[in-house]
Formats: C-alpha cells, structure tokens, sequence
C-alpha cells in the first residue's frame, strides 16, 4: 500500500510536468496575440502584456479570416455526415450479416483502409480531380476525406453494434420490425456515444486537415483555416503578434468541439479499439 502510494506521486508530477509543458506553449500564443508589434519585441517574452490590444485580432479578421473559416465549416459538415451515415449503415450491416462473405470481404476492406496514409496517395487523388474537372473547389477536398474518415468510423462503430445483445434484435424482428426499423429505432439510439465518438474524431481530424487543401486548390477563396494559418505566417513573417492571434482563432473552434465531447470520445475510441 505504501508502495502503491509513492508510485502516485510520482505519476502526479509527471502529469504536472506533462501539464507545465502542454501549457507553456498555448500560453505564450495567447499573451503574445494581445501585444503590439512594437512591445513584443522590447518586453519579456513570458509576461502578460501591459496594454492589452485587440488590433492583431482585427488585422487577422479584415485579411478574410470569416470566408476561412467557413469554408472550413463547409467542408467540415461536408464530410463528416456522409462519411457518418454511410459508415453507421454499413457497419450494421456488416454486424447483423456477419455469415455473408460479401460483407466480410467489404469489411477487410474498411479495415485496409486504416493502413493506407494520405500521403502515399494523395497523388493519384490530384490526378482524378483534375480529371472530373473538380480541381480548386470545396467538393474536392469534401469527396477524399469522405473516403478517409470511413475505415475507422465502421471499426468503432461496428465494435459498438456488436455490444448490443441479440436479444434486443430478435425482440425488434418478433414484434415486425424491418431492418430499417430495427436500425433507425434499435441501433441508432444505442450506439449514439460511438457515433458522438467518431463526428467528433473526423471533425477534429478534417478541420485540421492541410494536405488536401493544399494539393487540390489554388484559389484564396477555397483556403480552408490551416491552410490561411500557412498563408498568414509568409504574409505576417515579422508580425509574430498577428500570428499569435490568427493562431489562436484557428485553435479555439478545435478546444471547444474537444471540451465538449472529450469524455466521450476518449471512451469510444477505447471501446473501439479494445476488441
């Protein structure tokens, strides 16, 4: 007992280091965004600005910071609920007709999905969107993270479906259910933290996403926030304050979604991967 005790304080300061040094960096980004260009370079690197100042905020906003942002929300949105549904359809499918080889083939090959990166074929994907004529649009950086959202979406979903026991689908079928009926009112209800799990994770993982963006537009109208975050640091390279704030915008929708579902998502991806 005493040697369990001394073990957790040793875990607890490392998790205050771990904390001091997760911490550090996002503080000096906040206080450095609310100095002027000229104090920043005359005051201590750590100290809380004197005369707190909104004006990097305001540069960032009038540089188009709004139409970044939403056409991160677009693209966002854009993916995620496709990739969502057709995921959660599929991956009861997949569960209620493990006997069919099909199904069984169609979920190695979800499963292949997980090993193949973005890098490795972000090429081939440059070169069919330039060939169905969809280059330097939002729809072209909708469509590819559809595909790459979906593998990991059946795997946590599919763990979940197979959690519910059989009785309660056998119970849905006795009493007259479809499979429609059995997915929308049985299912659905049920494996509603996996699907908070995986809206959440995809959220997270497309908005920050900056390959595609990058690859598939070319326009400023089609930036999405990461890649205006890139923009900014060449069109503010001296202006470390204004690049602090266009850091911190970039940064505070990300902190909000994770705030909100953290629980959540840290124990659907736990379930998920725990079989």
């Amino acid at each position: 007992m005493h040697k369990l005790l001394r073990l957790n304080w040793f875990g607890g300061a490392l998790a205050w280091v771990w904390l001091l040094v997760v911490m550090l960096p996002i503080y000096w980004v906040v206080i450095t965004s609310f100095k002027t260009r000229a104090t920043y370079f005359i005051t201590n690197t750590f100290a809380p600005p004197a005369d707190p100042t909104f004006e990097n905020y305001l540069t960032v906003i009038e540089s188009g910071f709004i139409r970044y942002f939403l056409n991160s929300v677009i693209v966002t949105a854009g993916a995620v609920i496709p990739a969502v549904a057709v995921s959660f359809m599929a991956s009861y499918a997949i569960v209620r007709g493990a006997g069919n080889r099909w199904l069984r083939s169609i979920n190695t090959l979800f499963l292949l999905g997980l090993a193949i990166p973005l890098q490795a074929v972000v090429i081939p994907i440059y070169l069919i969107i330039i060939r169905i004529q969809m280059y330097d649009t939002l729809a072209a950086i909708i469509m590819p993270s559809i595909a790459f959202a979906i593998p990991l979406s059946v795997l946590v979903l599919a763990n979940f479906i197979r959690d519910v026991p059989r009785e309660l689908f056998e119970s849905m079928r006795v009493d007259g259910a479809s499979e429609w009926g059995t997915l929308w009112r049985l299912a659905l209800p049920l494996t509603r933290p996996a699907l908070v799990t995986v809206v959440i994770y995809n959220a997270l993982s497309i908005w920050n996403g900056f390959i595609l963006p990058l690859v598939l537009t070319q326009s400023p109208d089609q930036r999405t926030m990461p890649l205006a975050l890139w923009t900014y640091e060449g069109e503010y390279g001296i202006n470390v304050p204004a690049i602090a704030a266009s850091v911190t915008l970039t940064t505070v929708p990300i902190v909000i979604a994770y705030a909100v579902g953290r629980r959540q998502l840290l124990s659907g991806l736990t379930a998920g991967f725990s079989k």
